[in-house]
């Protein structure tokens, strides 16, 4: 089986996972971001904070966005010292976050001992003007690496710019990412190698890995989600085979 998927808190799975055994972490934490005012930020829920109040979806929120600035930075930073134990040298990790909690996401890679390497963005086409404002159509994603870039390990060329619109007709969870950008970032693992993702979601990392040849561990909380990826990484299993077999088959 290509792919294992955890159900539970991320930090708890993770302490049980091998040293030097995954390639690649990508993931999409809780950004724990919006509101002015600690608050704000700590007593919305995610559907409140990322979608707007006439939304004719009804997605299920997710656990997790209930810290405030300070202690999303010191969680994270355990996360991705966790991350960084599981990973083999010069293997990479790449971390989502907004433009309100960049800083912090940056400071806590750093943190976990990762050797951070720039920030690429994705582009989101399909996002809300703001009257008077410059429009927020732009999410980031923090690189770096576990030790020296090794080149020959993976030498791809990735462009440090994404763009697509988040899903719509087939979205399934409040803060799902396209499967066509992730499967351009899953590429920083080498092939046949592991990619980790501690905040499976909806399962679109997992799905990317798949269809691109590598292997998966992920990690997701919510039994909710949990049964969403796991149907879709089946069905990309099943995409997998077909391709692989050819379309006579």
């Amino acid at each position: 089986m290509p792919y294992t998927l955890h159900r539970g808190d991320a930090l708890t799975v993770l302490a049980g996972l091998g040293d030097d055994t995954v390639d690649a972490v990508i993931t999409d934490p809780p950004y724990n971001s919006g509101g002015r005012t600690s608050a704000e930020r700590t007593g919305r829920t995610a559907r409140s904070k990322y979608t707007s109040a006439d939304a004719a979806h009804r997605l299920a929120n997710f656990p997790g966005e209930n810290r405030d600035q300070r202690s999303y930075g010191f969680w994270l930073s355990l996360l991705l010292t966790e991350a960084y134990r599981t990973t083999v040298e010069s293997g990479t990790v790449l971390v989502f976050t907004d433009w309100r909690q960049l800083p912090t996401t940056t400071d806590a890679l750093q943190a976990a001992g990762w050797t951070w390497r720039g920030i690429a963005s994705w582009h989101k086409p399909v996002s809300r003007p703001q009257k008077g404002r410059l429009k927020q159509s732009c999410e980031y994603i923090v690189w770096g690496t576990k030790g020296p870039v090794d080149a020959h390990r993976n030498p791809v060329y990735l462009p440090g710019l994404y763009t697509a619109s988040q899903p719509r007709k087939d979205r399934v969870h409040i803060t799902q990412k396209p499967v066509e950008v992730m499967r351009e970032l899953v590429k920083i693992c080498p092939p046949a190698g592991t990619v980790l993702d501690p905040f499976t979601g909806s399962g679109s990392t997992g799905v990317a890995a798949i269809l691109e040849g590598r292997q998966f561990i992920g990690i997701e909380l919510s039994d909710h989600y949990a049964d969403i990826a796991e149907h879709r990484l089946r069905t990309a299993l099943t995409q997998d085979d077909f391709a692989l077999a050819g379309p006579e088959a």
